[in-house]
């Protein structure tokens, strides 16, 4: 039998958009954080000798074109902000941070950084992040390309102590929604495993309980003969060990008051804010934020905010080189070759110095109508700081507000923060899924974790609820949510199932 290989032109017509490139480089500079950008207009400087920095005042007045503030509301206040950091720990990290004040029992935490870190006023500057320092490390493995753009989703998605609060679920979701790509869950599971491994121990996590089994693998690894009784007391004694009631895992391990006082100065070699003892370990600016966004709520409910300026100056075209150009174009004729070539060099230093400024403004300006289009949207939570008053807000509720594309709200949202009076977060935080409950309001998933979360802290310790109770009773609150979803949403926030809550 003969093969014959018959060659067939086809022609197909497709619509295809390609971005300039003015418009990647627009890009590029709206995803940036504010260190970054920074750091990319201190090398545009060095590199295009047609790019200075601004001497005239009116450059440096903070009522440029692009809108650098805003108000909301009757009353003229004063932009300075005073930052106010709350502590907005769980309740069982909140348990375990307080272990050593109730007089019952001895301290546990000896080694006080963590909380150092919580009661210093936050310094803003072009500072390293640990997230700078985790990549650092990342770069030590061997990843595939999906491997990496999940590892560095997963890093940019650690809160400020190092934990992972959003379900694999979530970040699945949103790996598809802004970066186009179908990741499973077990997926993600593996690369945050290897997550885990770097340092220091106990990043990654997503529970308490977690980040500190993580730090005692660590320990049993290098040979710690007290780790197997470390997590023994976390892994099966948890309750009793958040709760501080010592005696009672003194008595169920059959310890001795010598043991058990050398237990407890192994717990003190805990942290359960590994973030900031990354931060500690580098020197205590590392693991500084920087904001790009002030938003400050007066006391009348005035919320306002402005783009935090970093140290990034006004810039402008060289007048040099512009007059260079200048010259060039009115002597055209009987110019030498040499001179030609002047002309094309200074030509396009200009054009990209222009280029380079424009983007700078472009990205103020996507910056700017972003960040007012969450706070309309958010500003009961601005105003009153309650994460119950957070409303269902997606990419795509602003992208339809502010008229931009959903990819560039996406860049916006990634990897930058916004100081307000309640903390400092990234704004993401901002966003989140909603459910309609049976009056047709629609409700905020984190409204919903605050209600379970109430609910399990009001209920009989002797005999607390399932989750199928649970689930009956935020129904007949109003929030109808499935068993599996309160199931998710209640090892979302770090609370064991009922056998292990009873007291």
């Amino acid at each position: 039998m003969s093969q014959r290989i018959i060659q067939q032109q086809q022609q197909e017509q497709k619509q295809q958009q390609r971005l300039t490139q003015q418009q990647m480089q627009v890009v590029r500079l709206v995803e940036m954080p504010l260190a970054e950008f920074e750091d990319s207009v201190r090398m545009e400087l060095d590199d295009n000798p047609a790019l200075e920095t601004s001497t005239d005042p009116a450059d440096m007045a903070d009522g440029s074109d692009y809108g650098d503030s805003a108000d909301y509301g009757d009353s003229q206040e004063d932009d300075a902000v005073s930052s106010e950091r709350e502590d907005r720990e769980d309740a069982l990290e909140m348990a375990l941070a307080g272990i050593g004040r109730d007089d019952e029992m001895p301290a546990v935490f000896g080694n006080t950084a963590y909380q150092a870190a919580d009661n210093e006023e936050m310094v803003f500057g072009n500072t390293t992040s640990f997230y700078d320092k985790l990549k650092e490390q990342m770069g030590e493995l061997e990843l595939t390309d999906q491997e990496q753009l999940i590892m560095e989703y997963l890093i940019g998605s650690l809160d400020g102590d190092g934990y992972l609060r959003k379900s694999l679920d979530s970040i699945s979701d949103e790996l598809y929604i802004r970066q186009y790509t179908d990741i499973s869950e077990e997926t993600i599971e593996r690369v945050l495993e290897k997550l885990q491994t770097f340092d220091p121990a106990g990043i990654g996590a997503r529970t308490l309980q977690e980040c500190l089994l993580l730090q005692i693998a660590r320990k049993e690894a290098e040979g710690n003969d007290k780790a197997a009784l470390l997590r023994c007391v976390v892994a099966d004694h948890y309750q009793e060990f958040i709760k501080k009631h010592w005696h009672k895992i003194q008595d169920a391990l059959h310890l001795s008051d010598a043991q058990l006082e050398s237990l407890q100065a192994e717990v003190r070699k805990l942290n359960p804010k590994p973030g900031a003892a990354l931060g500690e370990a580098m020197g205590r600016n590392l693991q500084q934020i920087t904001p790009d966004f002030i938003v400050d709520t007066a006391d009348d409910g005035t919320v306002t905010f402005s783009l935090n300026r970093g140290q990034v100056p006004e810039l402008t075209v060289s007048p040099s080189f512009a007059d260079m150009v200048d010259t060039y174009k009115n002597n055209r004729e009987g110019m030498s070759r040499q001179e030609k070539e002047a002309l094309l060099y200074a030509k396009q230093k200009v054009e990209r110095a222009q280029g380079f400024i424009e983007a700078i403004r472009q990205r103020r300006h996507t910056l700017y109508i972003t960040m007012k289009a969450i706070i309309d949207w958010q500003r009961r939570y601005f105003q009153e700081g309650d994460e119950a008053e957070l409303k269902p807000m997606i990419l795509k509720d602003i992208a339809d507000k502010t008229g931009l594309d959903i990819s560039t709200i996406s860049r916006v949202s990634n990897m930058k923060y916004a100081q307000t009076r309640w903390g400092t977060f990234p704004l993401r935080h901002f966003f989140s899924d909603g459910m309609v409950n049976q009056d047709g309001e629609e409700l905020s998933t984190r409204k919903v974790k605050v209600a379970l979360r109430e609910l399990i802290g009001k209920e009989d310790k002797k005999k607390p609820m399932s989750d199928e109770v649970l689930t009956a009773r935020l129904k007949a609150d109003g929030y109808p949510v499935a068993r599996r979803t309160v199931a998710k949403y209640r090892e979302q926030m770090g609370i064991p199932v009922a056998r292990l809550r009873k007291g």
